[in-house]
């Protein structure tokens, strides 16, 4: 299996997806690792990502998904996936592919943001992602939920959810 861990900025996604491979003894891979150096200048710059300098990214991390499917190994990436059409590009024709979006709140999204040291995401940019977010509608067959507690506890609980076993 392959999990992809989805969120808005600040939602926990790495956090967790890394928890989770962790706990599972599964390869973890942090999506932001697969921008071009031109989006990490943008988005470090404040500009919002359009979907043109989206697609190769999404493009990436498709074949890293498929690479480890080839492999038969499980993983676990942790991708913002903040458009049905970004999830529909990572999920089609990938039933071995499993999708957890993380539904948090404004406030906590915020506190998180004002936390975080050496990102390249200023906090700044939180709007035009929550602006761009297209939330998972239940014919997607993605799996919401809410993490605005402690990551450990909200790791425990995707775990459950996907009847998976830690090792």
């Amino acid at each position: 299996m392959i999990l992809i861990v989805a969120g808005v900025a600040g939602s926990g996604k790495t956090t967790i997806g890394a928890l989770i491979a962790g706990q599972l003894g599964w390869q973890f891979a942090d999506a932001d690792t697969f921008h071009p150096e031109s989006n990490v200048a943008k988005m470090r710059s404040g500009v919002p990502l359009t979907d043109e300098d989206r697609l190769p990214w999404l493009q990436a991390i498709a074949g890293w998904v498929d690479a480890r499917t080839a492999e038969g190994v499980s993983a676990v990436v942790a991708c913002s996936a903040l458009k049905r059409s970004y999830r529909t590009l990572l999920l089609s024709g990938r039933p071995e592919v499993q999708l957890v979006f993380l539904q948090v709140s404004h406030d906590v999204l915020l506190r998180r943001l004002a936390s975080r040291v050496g990102h390249f995401f200023p906090r700044q940019l939180l709007d035009s992602q929550l602006a761009a977010l297209e939330p998972p509608q239940p014919d997607e067959g993605v799996h919401t939920v809410l993490a605005d507690e402690d990551p450990m506890r909200t790791a425990a609980r995707v775990i459950a959810l996907l009847g998976l076993r830690t090792t």
